[in-house]
């Protein structure tokens, strides 16, 4: 499985960002829809429609903190059989971490197996009742539609097999990992918002371009959060000029060098994932030929390797990626904690809230380390 894997990363091109530990791989945007907002209006209809987002999710749950994963015994997963379905192998962050995954599981004796469903629900039902033959210990979704596979999880839960979600509060299971992805989106939001709030005034707004996927619900979660952020920390500092669809980091790059031909003077970019820093980032610095002014910047979420070399690289504007648990190594030892306290039955609710951080240049080099 390992050289599988390894073969499958060795393919994988660094710039498809996606987002992740964060929410579905859709099919590529190539509609992108520009529209210039009034920022007292926009804000104040943008806020309404994210405190309705939070209020319709299910919010009920524990905050996983670094003691909350201390409590896991990893040994305990010595000869455990666990079976691993995500969306996609298909970018860099789910790559370093489920390469990472595997090193702790296999480490700590137990078996992984980790299989990709390229989005297609159908085949994920296949995979996970191929988990069930097999008679994994554990079974790990990370769902290219959560209702899709509920009754698939609940057949393996009835086979005895303990079932857990990454992302999504599914109903069928032991225990979801998962994302206030309005909350993340108001920490990138704040994260701008100070910087617009040291750099620019009401009498010289930021003119802000939005990255954006709102095709899925998660993430439209987080361009709502976004501006809320914003609007808490920059309230009058700022007009979104453009909001353009941008899931990898090429269509991200295509959209903001579109946004940049009608508004040379668009210096912030917010946006949803990984590919909305890395191809923002690229056309600012061939806009710029790498002398990034101090009021530029973007803000995002996610991390991978190259986001965290864009940090650290005065050639480019990015300013802060609000990550989960840290590195690939952080996060593949987190989930691998995750199973064994499930497979522990130490769980206090089924619901276990990741926590967020910011990363800057100030600790990009410290979470580079882990980096896969």
């Amino acid at each position: 499985m390992k050289k599988k894997l390894f073969a499958v990363l060795c393919a994988t091109a660094l710039t498809f960002g996606l987002l992740t530990g964060c929410g579905g791989s859709q099919p590529a945007a190539t509609q992108a829809a520009a529209a210039a907002a009034d920022t007292t209006a926009a804000a104040a209809e943008t806020t309404a429609a994210a405190e309705a987002a939070t209020s319709t999710q299910n919010t009920e749950g524990i905050q996983a903190s670094p003691e909350f994963y201390a409590k896991a015994d990893l040994a305990s997963l010595s000869s455990k059989k666990i079976g691993v379905t995500i969306q996609s192998l298909q970018n860099s962050y789910w790559a370093g971490v489920m390469t990472a995954l595997q090193e702790v599981v296999e480490k700590n004796g137990g078996q992984i197996t980790i299989v990709a469903c390229d989005d297609s629900s159908a085949t994920q039902i296949g995979q996970i009742e191929n988990f069930v033959s097999s008679k994994c210990d554990l079974i790990m979704i990370h769902p290219s539609d959560a209702a899709a596979v509920e009754d698939a999880a609940a057949q393996a839960r009835d086979a005895g097999i303990k079932v857990m979600c990454w992302d999504d509060p599914m109903t069928n299971t032991d225990g979801n990992w998962v994302l206030n992805n309005t909350n993340l989106g108001i920490e990138i939001g704040e994260a701008a918002g100070e910087f617009i709030d040291a750099h620019y005034s009401a009498d010289n707004k930021a003119q802000i371009a939005m990255i954006n996927y709102p095709q899925t619900t998660i993430l439209l979660e987080r361009e709502e959060g976004i501006i809320q952020g914003l609007e808490n920390k920059a309230s009058g500092k700022y007009e979104i000029i453009s909001s353009q669809a941008g899931l990898d980091a090429n269509q991200a790059q295509t959209a903001m060098e579109t946004i940049l031909q009608r508004y040379p003077d668009c210096k912030i970019v917010t946006g949803i994932g990984a590919g909305a820093m890395i191809g923002a980032d690229e056309a600012f610095q061939i806009q710029t030929a790498g002398k990034i002014p101090e009021e530029m910047g973007v803000f995002t979420a996610d991390v991978t390797k190259q986001q965290l070399e864009h940090l650290t690289d005065e050639t480019y504007p990015a300013r802060i990626a609000v990550g989960f648990e840290g590195s690939d190594e952080d996060t593949g030892t987190a989930c691998a904690s995750m199973f064994a306290l499930i497979l522990g039955g130490q769980l206090e609710s089924q619901n276990v809230f990741r926590g967020l951080m910011r990363i800057s240049s100030d600790n990009a080099e410290t979470v580079m380390a882990g980096m896969k």
